[in-house]
């Protein structure tokens, strides 16, 4: 009862962005990496759809990583039958809010994200918030010759983090694949795992 009280109040995301606003300077946020993961969903429920690609249903999030690999922040669940740049600027809006609440400015910091984040609107959106967009090029959006757009490949090298971070998420049972038919839920588990994940690291400094 009280794990689901919490779940649809929000205490999860509270305790989240506490976390983070106390133990910040143990992040490495000399850039960031955004991307997205998709996780079996067995038994349906909210914001879970068929994933062709993969073959099953899902539910997708995105996450915003450090240079670490801790998760910092994640998108609401999205139904696995949609890409990465489905209402993109909605999602990344929910991720500048626990940025907010967890007092870490985002504005200025190196971006990195791969070509499924390709598009004009979605770099728009982050030059208007003062974030460097570091986008591979996805060439079904025409010739990259033509684009007036910088792409540096070293920084982009650190982009590996997030499959660090998805290996760890996927180390805990309850996240590995999604049982949870509720969006609140599901959002509340990831948070768990990401203050498991980043408190461990932190009791290496202490």
């Amino acid at each position: 009862y009280h794990f689901n009280k919490w779940c649809k109040d929000g205490s999860w995301e509270k305790v989240w962005t506490t976390i983070l606003k106390k133990y910040k300077q143990y992040l490495d946020m000399s850039c960031v990496n955004l991307d997205g993961s998709h996780t079996r969903a067995f038994r349906g429920g909210d914001a879970v759809g068929y994933q062709g690609r993969k073959k099953y249903n899902s539910t997708n999030m995105l996450y915003l990583i450090d240079n670490q690999g801790v998760i910092l922040f994640c998108s609401d669940p999205i139904s696995g039958n949609h890409n990465d740049l489905y209402e993109v600027g909605e999602q990344f809006d929910k991720i500048i809010q626990m940025a907010k609440e967890s007092e870490i400015d985002l504005s200025y910091l190196f971006l990195n994200a791969d070509a499924g984040f390709d598009d004009s609107a979605f770099r728009k959106y982050l030059e208007g918030l003062y974030i460097e967009a570091n986008i591979d090029f996805n060439k079904r959006n025409g010739s990259i010759s033509d684009r007036d757009v910088f792409f540096d490949e070293e920084l982009y090298k650190k982009r590996s983090r997030c499959e660090h971070s998805f290996a760890w998420m996927d180390g805990f049972k309850g996240l590995l694949v999604r049982y949870e038919t509720l969006a609140s839920t599901w959002l509340s588990m990831n948070l768990m795992g990401m203050a498991h994940i980043f408190l461990r690291k932190i009791k290496q400094h202490i």
